[in-house]
């Protein structure tokens, strides 16, 4: 949990680097996140120093007796800012680049993010601040740390710019729960920002393989204001051996061509407890994604979740020629669905978020993608979101694709999302009431399908439940997709029940109105004569 004293020393550190000229938030996160990372350093190097002094084993050590000076121990009771500034700047971060070179684990992981970072901390004022501040964060719980960096993370929604990089999280659980990973699973998000996705994928995998006594740890904590609250952590205990070893090093993979982007979705997944986070830099819609990672770029995956680019055009050249084979177009959107349908394995799943256009763009190449999703692989499902879910950044429509690589369609569930719990404005409010969030009837309405199918109900009872296509979930054949041209938006098959009105007639209401103007005089003169 984190409390309002943490999320306040968050705050006031932001607000200590925008005082200090730093006002891109996604900046503010990449540096904050250089501390925390040269903290975690020295703390894992401390523990494996107090556990070789037990043990009497050496270990591969992070920092030479010359370097030694870098560790958080040591910069953090730098009494000199001018010195603490040469430091870091000349030689921590040099150091950050070179220690993957040499050092598993930590290191490794950062080295390919570290070619191009640098302090962009001028003041040395601001960055005694900044150390004193990360020193003063709990990093060393773990059940915190994941919750601290969401924390930090949910500013770029709130700072007005680059809050196109984050799906909303209530969104992204949906999505997860819909999914419903198993501990087998290759996850990847093929362009994936802050790594939203794939943290949320591993919360999930903790919650689901947590036994019910020995899993789950209930903890009843004080808030400031002096409020009980029950704190839930999940241990994943029922994640043993090799299924506990997949989790940590082979699970979860993300692809994304913003280097600061990535170096924030690595500490956000190592933040939230993955050892070992799959993370590189690439565009996966070039060709260079399948000559440099061409067991991933092709059937690599079986789960992929994804929110990717929804604007733009790019260079038609540059993108794999087995990617345009699916759909010739320039247009990312369509270019990703086609990339994502690559890289799963025959009988793979997909749930990613489209513009409403992919659904019902009349071009060759839309038409082509959706005909291809439905005649050559399944396409089990399609959720339209409300128009509001990505305010006040984007306030596109936009739709959930559900579908498996391989096979063919048969019939197709929609779902109209109409209220994710949150105002609709550019606020986005938090709303109560059962009426103000689908998000739950969604998920259980998809599991109800799903059960239907994969049991192989009698096709008058998939009817029974869902075939009347003027409720919020319903069936299509898709046969009836198409003769409609592969159309896929909700409202080319919902039918609305319109209800007739019932008016008086236009006598009877003038009527009223001559005699509540009699009314009104009377009242008028009465008035009048006490004037």
């Amino acid at each position: 949990m984190i409390t309002g004293t943490l999320k306040n020393s968050i705050d006031k550190l932001w607000e200590e680097f925008w005082t200090g000229g730093i006002t891109n938030p996604l900046t503010v996160i990449e540096q904050i996140t250089f501390l925390m990372y040269a903290r975690m350093l020295d703390m894992n190097e401390t523990r494996d120093e107090k556990r070789s002094e037990r043990t009497g084993k050496p270990f591969n050590r992070r920092f030479t007796d010359e370097q030694a000076h870098l560790r958080w121990k040591e910069l953090v009771h730098e009494e000199s800012a001018d010195k603490l500034m040469s430091i870091v700047r000349d030689e921590l971060f040099a150091y950050f680049r070179e220690s993957g070179k040499h050092h598993g684990g930590e290191g490794s992981l950062f080295t390919e993010f570290m070619k191009d970072a640098q302090l962009m901390i001028q003041k040395p004022s601001l960055l005694v601040k900044a150390v004193s501040m990360v020193n003063q964060l709990p990093l060393e719980q773990s059940d915190t740390k994941g919750d601290l960096y969401e924390y930090l993370l949910s500013k770029l929604t709130t700072a007005g710019i680059n809050g196109q990089f984050r799906t909303p999280r209530h969104i992204i659980r949906a999505m997860v729960e819909i999914a419903d990973p198993d501990q087998d699973a290759r996850i990847c998000d093929p362009s994936c920002g802050t790594a939203g996705f794939l943290s949320v994928a591993y919360e999930y995998m903790m919650e689901k393989y947590s036994s019910p006594d020995m899993g789950v740890l209930k903890e009843t904590l004080t808030d400031d204001e002096g409020n009980s609250v029950e704190q839930i952590t999940y241990m994943g205990d029922l994640l043993t051996g090799a299924a506990r070893q997949h989790v940590d090093t082979d699970m979860f993979h993300g692809f994304d061509f913003d280097a600061s982007m990535l170096r924030i979705a690595a500490m956000n997944l190592v933040m939230h407890g993955i050892k070992e986070p799959d993370i590189h830099y690439q565009d996966t819609l070039s060709q260079r994604f399948a000559e440099n990672y061409p067991n991933e770029a092709d059937e690599g995956f079986n789960l992929i979740l994804a929110n990717p680019p929804f604007k733009g055009s790019l260079d038609e050249e540059d993108v794999e020629p087995e990617v345009l084979r699916i759909v010739k177009t320039k247009k990312t959107e369509l270019l990703f669905v086609a990339r994502i349908l690559k890289m799963l394995r025959l009988g793979g799943r997909a749930a990613v978020i489209v513009p409403d256009g992919v659904l019902f763009g009349s071009s060759k190449a839309h038409q082509q993608l959706r005909k291809t999703l439905v005649e050559d692989n399944q396409l089990e499902g399609i959720i339209s979101l409300p128009s509001g879910v990505f305010k006040p950044y984007a306030g596109v429509s936009t739709a959930i694709l559900l579908f498996t690589k391989g096979g063919s369609t048969e019939k197709v569930w929609f779902y109209d999302l109409q209220a994710d719990g949150y105002s609709l404005d550019d606020k986005r409010t938090p709303l109560k009431g059962d009426d103000s969030n689908d998000l739950p009837d969604v998920i259980s309405q998809w599991k109800s399908y799903r059960q239907l199918v994969e049991s192989n109900a009698e096709q008058s009872a998939i009817d029974e439940q869902f075939g009347d296509k003027t409720q919020k979930a319903f069936i299509v054949d898709a046969e009836d997709i198409k003769a409609n041209k592969y159309d896929l938006s909700i409202n080319r098959y919902k039918e609305v029940v319109y209800e007739e009105e019932v008016y008086d007639p236009p006598k009877e209401i003038l009527g009223r109105l001559k005699t509540l103007e009699t009314e009104i005089l009377n009242d008028l003169y009465e008035l009048e004569g006490m004037l």
